[in-house]
């Protein structure tokens, strides 16, 4: 029997991508709608269709509707500029093309992309199944597992960068169970996550890997060197512990198909021609 390959597409990621890449080309249909964003979107599907041939498939949405992480901070997410309009009206256009392809177009209210994506790998992954995150969204690194692995599009649209555990200790300097911690302490200004102020990319892995994660360094903040850190996290300790909590992925979103459902047969090619 041959093994079974799950593959996750973070759609409003890969939407956002393909509009950028043709926004200069003007593509557009009969009817005025750009179709940038879903030519975009349908050669990247193409092209892991025919490079990986997929047992199993589905497209991940965010909705409008606020979250769980809005709960929990309102200025989460609160600077964002507004949806292009271009893509906005392109992405029913993209929905259109993913029935036709017969693969499921994934969404739940209250809950981002990215935790059904992580329910569903986890669960598929505990079942043996070889999953596949297709994202270009570096935070994604933190569900790398043994069977879990980040398909990352290459930006001159040619292919894939595939990136397992190492690959993620080579981005990150951690474990992918420590990505979360390093997040936390770098913040994510288009989220609005604040995170430490003064910890970058290179400082953050080397505070994990000596307290091994965000509550040991808390615990441990009179260590810390640096007066204006030191002074941050024992005055904010729980502005940290928020950041934490808003990075990192839930595995528990109720109510979603399960990775069995996902099984992909073919396309429709009357309507993927058409």
């Amino acid at each position: 029997m041959s093994k079974k390959k799950l593959f996750l597409l973070d759609a409003m990621a890969l939407a956002y991508r393909a509009h950028f890449a043709f926004i200069r080309s003007n593509l557009r249909n009969s009817e005025g709608i750009p179709t940038g964003p879903v030519y975009g979107f349908a050669t990247t599907l193409i092209q892991l269709i025919q490079k990986e041939s997929p047992t199993h498939i589905a497209v991940v949405w965010d909705t409008a509707v606020p979250t769980f992480r809005h709960q929990m901070d309102p200025e989460y997410k609160a600077n964002r500029p507004p949806q292009p309009e271009d893509l906005s009206q392109g992405i029913p256009l993209i929905k259109e093309m993913i029935d036709a392809f017969r693969i499921r177009n994934i969404e739940k209210d209250g809950f981002e992309a990215d935790d059904i994506i992580g329910t569903i790998a986890d669960k598929a992954e505990a079942a043996d199944v070889d999953v596949f995150l297709v994202t270009p969204d570096k935070d994604m690194m933190q569900l790398v597992d043994t069977h879990i692995k980040l398909y990352k599009p290459l930006n001159n649209a040619t292919g894939f960068d595939i990136i397992d555990i190492e690959g993620v200790k080579k981005y990150f300097g951690v474990e992918p169970a420590q990505v979360t911690d390093v997040l936390a302490l770098i913040g994510d200004t288009s989220d609005n996550i604040p995170g430490v102020p003064g910890v970058g990319k290179k400082g953050a892995p080397k505070y994990i890997e000596e307290y091994g994660s965000v509550e040991g360094l808390l615990k441990s903040a009179d260590e810390v060197s640096s007066k204006k850190i030191k002074e941050y996290l024992k005055e904010y300790p729980d502005k940290v512990r928020l950041s934490h909590e808003l990075v990192t992925i839930i595995l528990d979103v109720p109510d979603i198909p399960s990775w069995k459902d996902l099984e992909w047969s073919g396309y429709d090619r009357d309507k993927v021609s058409g």
